[in-house]
């Protein structure tokens, strides 16, 4: 009796197991959508609507690659789990959107959710994109489907199992779609409720700029304290004492954020990116109600820009840059318009973590063009020149004479960033 029992347990089991996989399997199959052509039609006010928001979603930064026909996709997004491509979003019937409706793509846009119930990949910010008004939303779907379509094929994603189980998605939405986290910053004018929205939502600057949790979900306790885990240069803490910390206030944000260039920095990199394809072409308005969120109703002063250099045993590290780096950036650290930046008061080396400032000295960085007149020459990696030691050295000097860093940089630290792969997790 008891072995029958077994038996049909076993056979249950059994059953259940490949019922689980045949439902895996059938989840994930890609069926050919045979919905209707979808035709639209929209009012100037609209199309010139989605068209500004379009571009303060930063669409085209995942959305067309480089050489390619806008919004085709095929923009490689490194991730923990693999390479995900950002997907064709024209209007084409076959590989973009034209059998969308505009319900379908709203549910892409705050659900994560492909025509016909696929689930898409959570490197496409629909937690952050829930909150859209659907306005905005189908804005965005009228500008979207009376662009030119591109009949361009989505490259295949590169995901490892078992995260290439799409089913699986819906379990990660249960856990982690909805959560929300408390404002970065503290406010309640109007400005702030609208940059919190531009923010928050539509530019999804989290999705970058906060930490990731084991399964690559935002901390939203942590929002928008940083993330060096998505790629070789970390996204700084953006919190508004840790701008504060770096020389930030509201005059140099909107220098920056309007041309990429300001007082503390320069946008290199995706940022230079975001700044060219979004920030840039906000209006004035938007920018100032973003600067209000990322800094709050009643900003904190900035920090002091320089402390001097006291320490004797940090002679190595001004010997490297005497040799190094002042040709360009000038012996008092005061750089050269159109060829090198400002150290004195630099925000990079006002970070706490020295992160970004180990990476700027192996790798270098590319020239970089901001507008129609501003630029600033490539600067050479050291990675050849300096041993870990010496980099060490060069990054300890330069945060404590321009960076009010203590010189907390070590031989180890350098040699573990030192290796792309290393320094990319």
């Amino acid at each position: 009796m008891m072995r029958r029992r077994r038996r049909r347990w076993g056979r249950w089991l059994l059953a259940a197991i490949v019922a689980g996989v045949l439902w895996l399997v059938a989840a994930n199959i890609r069926w050919p959508d045979r919905g209707p052509v979808q035709t639209v039609s929209a009012a100037p006010e609209q199309l010139a609507l989605g068209r500004y928001l379009v571009d303060a979603a930063d669409c085209a930064a995942c959305h067309t690659a480089p050489g390619g026909a806008p919004f085709a996709g095929g923009v490689a997004l490194p991730t923990p789990f693999g390479t995900i491509h950002g997907t064709n979003i024209t209007p084409d019937p076959d590989h973009g959107i034209g059998r969308y409706t505009a319900d379908d793509f709203y549910r892409a846009l705050t659900h994560g959710e492909a025509r016909g119930g696929r689930q898409l990949y959570p490197a496409m910010p629909y937690p952050s994109y829930r909150r859209i008004a659907r306005a905005d939303a189908d804005a965005i779907y009228a500008y979207l489907m009376t662009r030119p379509a591109a009949a361009v094929p989505n490259p295949r994603n590169d995901v490892g199992f078992p995260f290439n189980i799409r089913t699986l998605v819906n379990f990660w939405n249960f856990l982690y779609r909805d959560a929300e986290g408390a404002p970065a910053s503290q406010g309640q004018s109007p400005a702030w409720q609208r940059g919190r929205y531009l923010v928050d939502t539509l530019g999804h600057c989290g999705d970058c700029h906060s930490p990731r949790g084991t399964l690559g979900q935002i901390e939203h306790a942590r929002a928008l304290t940083g993330n060096a885990s998505l790629g070789r240069v970390a996204a700084p803490d953006i919190t508004p004492a840790a701008l504060a910390a770096r020389g930030w206030d509201a005059h140099a944000l909107d220098a920056y954020l309007a041309g990429g260039i300001a007082g503390p920095a320069a946008a290199s990199g995706e940022m230079a990116t975001v700044v060219a394809l979004s920030t840039s072409r906000l209006s004035d308005d938007d920018r100032t109600a973003m600067i209000t969120y990322l800094l709050g109703d009643s900003p904190a002063a900035a920090g002091p820009s320089a402390v001097a250099e006291t320490d004797a045993s940090l002679a190595p590290g001004r010997a490297h840059y005497l040799d190094l780096c002042a040709g360009c950036h000038g012996a008092e650290g005061r750089g050269v318009p159109h060829v090198a930046v400002a150290l004195a008061g630099n925000s990079t080396l006002r970070d706490v973590n020295p992160h970004n400032l180990i990476i700027a000295i192996l790798d270098g960085i590319p020239e970089h063009a901001y507008g129609d007149v501003e630029r600033l020459q490539a600067m050479p990696g050291s990675a050849r020149e300096l041993a870990d030691a010496d980099v060490a050295a060069l990054a300890n000097w330069l945060r404590v004479r321009w960076g009010d860093q203590k010189p907390t940089v070590d031989a180890a630290l350098v040699r573990v960033l030192r290796s792309p792969a290393a320094a990319s997790h």
